[in-house]
């Protein structure tokens, strides 16, 4: 009976996830917590290329505090913890980016390819996967050439892995054509008769459970500060944009599926269906270290009212980031303490994922002293590797206080009458 219910889960998803563990299991031995060693090592993956793509994209201080959002968010945690497929749909979808990205800046076919490989790769993973699409075009439209004979064997260029891919398993394989892709039995079974879900059932998610309120604050405010001084902004203002329409697009789309059609899978796993925004969130977050600096560095030429109104923005900015640092890592401490956790997407007793753990960690013990060791230790790496940025927000940011403080004790010009 396992076995046919996993052969049965096996055509209703698409196969590489699960191919990948068995490949696992038969190097590592079948047991729970090899399939947790493997799911984990993918989540170290993603905070890799979080890091990679911020530092690309925004440089290297916002790459480095995505990566750190990232890898402490309970929601990152709880799932690189647990024997599902999901995080390796999200690191395949975050490699197909990254190399997307090299793909557009060098315009190299061959990087197209290699990116539409690896996105074949995701997309035969879990669907989710498509949602990485949304930044890629977003960037190729951007920055990708402009004569449409160049534009069109690029888009072939990724297209042509992802089609044969996919036909080799659902045209060749299962014998169901290459649009039973689009297929799943999330997308058939309602909620119960009588149950109206609410609009806002992700934001409940997010803010209970997924980010908290202190991380969506953080993005809220990165976004603001972007907007409001777009000009001083403009060389990243477009990637905020791509961010929070990636978000508003994975996210409207769970929204609808759920609440608008009623779906119970979409409904109800919302930690699923959205996870594959988490990295973008973190990006535009994370952002604030950089704005802040450069709002910093942007008060010489400002009145004295401006540069006040800046300078406690860029303060502002600063410990928002930080707080919702040691939120991530608050939440993920309290939630490590509990042997079984509800992830809810509404009010309701028992309406959203539920995760048994097996191993909690109690006060006072070794595990508990060597999670705040941990986090001690990545602290002071980050720190570290943005000394040099902390030495300029600092020296910009005490500057007006040394030049308030040497017109204060400088000599005075007038030296009494002058004697005849």
């Amino acid at each position: 009976m396992p076995y046919v219910n996993y052969f049965s889960n096996l055509v209703n998803q698409p196969p590489l996830g699960f191919y990948v563990e068995a490949l696992f299991f038969k190097v590592f031995g079948l047991s729970f917590s090899s399939g947790v060693i493997l799911v984990t090592l993918f989540g170290l993956g993603c905070t890799v290329l979080v890091y990679k793509i911020g530092k690309d994209l925004y440089g290297k201080s916002t790459g480095l505090f995505a990566a750190l959002l990232f890898a402490l968010t309970p929601w990152q945690l709880i799932l690189s913890r647990s024997f599902l497929i999901d995080v390796q749909c999200l690191f395949l979808s975050l490699l197909s980016l990254y190399v997307g990205i090299f793909a557009i800046r060098k315009d190299s076919v061959k990087l197209f390819i290699v990116s539409g490989t690896v996105f074949a790769a995701a997309l035969l993973t879990k669907l989710f996967a498509l949602f990485i699409i949304i930044p890629f075009l977003l960037l190729y439209s951007y920055y990708g050439p402009k004569n449409p004979r160049l534009v069109l064997s690029r888009l072939v260029a990724f297209c042509f892995p992802v089609l044969m891919f996919a036909s080799v398993w659902y045209q060749t394989i299962l014998g169901r054509g290459v649009l039973n892709m689009f297929v799943h039995s999330d997308l058939s079974n309602l909620n119960v008769n009588g149950f109206a879900p609410n609009y806002f059932f992700v934001g409940t998610f997010l803010l209970n459970f997924g980010l908290g309120y202190v991380l969506i604050i953080a993005t809220a405010f990165s976004l603001a500060v972007t907007l409001f001084f777009r000009k001083h902004f403009s060389k990243i203002l477009f990637f905020d944009l791509i961010c929070l329409i990636t978000i508003l697009s994975i996210v409207g789309l769970n929204t609808v599926l759920g609440a608008g059609l009623n779906f119970r899978s979409p409904y109800t796993n919302a930690i699923k269906y959205d996870y594959q925004s988490l990295p973008f969130f973190c990006l535009v977050a994370a952002s604030l270290a950089g704005k802040s600096l450069s709002l910093l560095t942007s008060t010489k030429s400002k009145t004295q009212p401006k540069k006040a109104f800046f300078i406690s923005l860029a303060l502002a900015g600063v410990v928002i980031l930080l707080a919702a640092t040691f939120a991530n890592f608050y939440y993920a401490n309290q939630l490590s303490k509990s042997d079984y956790l509800v992830l809810r997407v509404g009010m309701e007793a028992g309406t959203g994922y539920s995760f048994f753990n097996y191993t909690p960690i109690h006060g006072g013990s070794l595990q508990m002293n060597l999670q705040y060791l941990g986090f001690i230790i990545v602290i002071s790496g980050l720190l570290y590797a943005i000394r040099n940025d902390l030495s300029r927000f600092f020296n910009k940011l005490f500057q007006p206080m040394h030049r308030w403080i040497e017109t204060k004790n400088a000599p005075s010009s007038h030296n009494g009458p002058k004697s005849h």
